[in-house]
């Protein structure tokens, strides 16, 4: 039996799915003996870990007091976190954070294929540890200008539990002063729940006026939202099952072959928040609607052709200027997305994901998979650990 200690924010969502990996991997064979420490990020005072005799440490080093008493406790430890924070990367311990990158590209095409043409990043103010939130606005924008696009950023000079009265107005005056529709990306759950909230006291409406998209998919908070949030779920339980897998293996005495592990996000959880189409083309908006409601049954281009009645080459000119992409594109692109969530949230089989989808068989679904998310479906639902 190893004696582990487990070093996260309890009150963190992020930290608590990094913390439900870990369960996993004990659920599957694991002999942990857990030590648990939940309010170390919250400046509480940290147990003497050179006393306390344990084998390994998991912790989330968004912190500089967890960081600096897991060094002096010179035993294998693994980290995870933002990417930033106090990570000493000299040290030799393995870390594991989330893709920034990918985060703020998903999120940049969900908008951008809703039918958007005006964004916006809704920002926190500069810290140490949210150095993240930099670099997801950073590859928001930088999407959106691959695409054409410009992206608008909200960044406040003070912290917005302390000074909430001062942000929501500011917020609020920032939001009427966009051009509408808008999309916009809060930096995480919590800062998009508070766009909602401005909107609400602006009056603004959500999501016809500005649809809004979180990251996180804390479903506590999401559902709580009015409207319900839309969100970005990050690989944070993948990440809690790897670290455990790693330590394991580290207080067996095995050398760690990688030190910094990135992990991509799942998937975007579509709820009210971003359930719109903001297209001004008629024609785009009317073959949008009917892709949405029919994709699943294998439709092709020829059936959204014939049902709006006009020519595909019309109907092709309107997708490029509105969309960007041809409807075979988008069309295939809300097949493959529908079946990434079939896989990662239900136990379906395949043939039931692939009928379900409306592709014509697995190996169809199987190989476009492949060439779109670099890996088959069924290692895709297997490193999720579901």
């Amino acid at each position: 039996m190893r004696h582990v200690a487990l070093i996260y924010d309890g009150k963190l969502p992020y930290d608590l799915k990094v913390m439900s990996g870990v369960a996993q991997y004990m659920q599957e064979g694991a002999e942990f003996i857990i030590y648990a420490e939940e309010d170390a990020l919250k400046n509480q005072k940290l147990p003497d870990l050179r006393s306390w005799h344990g084998d390994g440490i998991i912790a989330d080093f968004d912190d500089l007091n967890v960081a600096a008493a897991v060094l002096r406790a010179k035993m294998p430890a693994v980290g995870f976190g933002g990417g930033f924070g106090w990570y000493p990367r000299d040290s030799g311990i393995p870390y594991f954070f989330s893709d920034q990158a990918k985060i703020g590209e998903i999120a940049a095409n969900h908008l951008i294929e809703r039918g958007f043409r005006n964004f916006a990043y809704c920002d926190y103010a500069r810290s140490p540890t949210n150095v993240w939130s930099e670099q997801r606005q950073s590859s928001f924008a930088a999407t959106l200008a691959r695409r054409g696009f410009s992206c608008a950023v909200f960044s406040p000079q003070h912290k917005t539990a302390r000074q909430w009265n001062s942000v929501l107005s500011s917020l609020s005056s920032w939001l009427l002063s966009l051009p509408k529709p808008v999309g916009v990306l809060g930096a995480n759950d919590r800062r998009a729940y508070h766009v909602l909230e401005a909107c609400r006291v602006s009056q603004i409406r959500v999501p016809e006026g500005v649809a809004v998209l979180g990251v996180d998919n804390d479903e506590t908070l999401c559902l709580l939202s009015n409207p319900a949030l839309s969100s970005i779920e990050q690989g944070a339980k993948q990440i809690g099952y790897e670290a455990a897998a790693l330590l394991e293996n580290m207080m067996s005495g095995k050398k760690p072959q990688k030190i910094h592990h990135v992990i991509s996000p799942v998937s975007i959880v579509t709820r009210r928040s971003t359930d719109v189409l903001a297209i001004e083309d008629e024609v785009a908006t009317n073959a949008m609607i009917y892709i949405r409601s029919h994709f699943h049954a294998g439709i092709s281009v020829a059936d959204v052709v014939s049902t709006l009645g006009i020519s595909r080459s019309t109907l092709e000119s309107h997708f490029r200027e509105s969309l960007g992409q041809s409807v075979h594109e988008i069309i295939r692109k809300i097949q493959l997305d529908r079946a990434r969530e079939l896989i990662s949230e239900t136990s379906l089989v395949m043939k039931e994901i692939a009928s379900n989808t409306g592709f014509r068989s697995v190996q169809h679904m199987t190989s476009l998979f492949g060439e779109t998310f670099g890996q088959t479906p069924a290692k895709y639902r297997k490193e999720l650990i579901r």
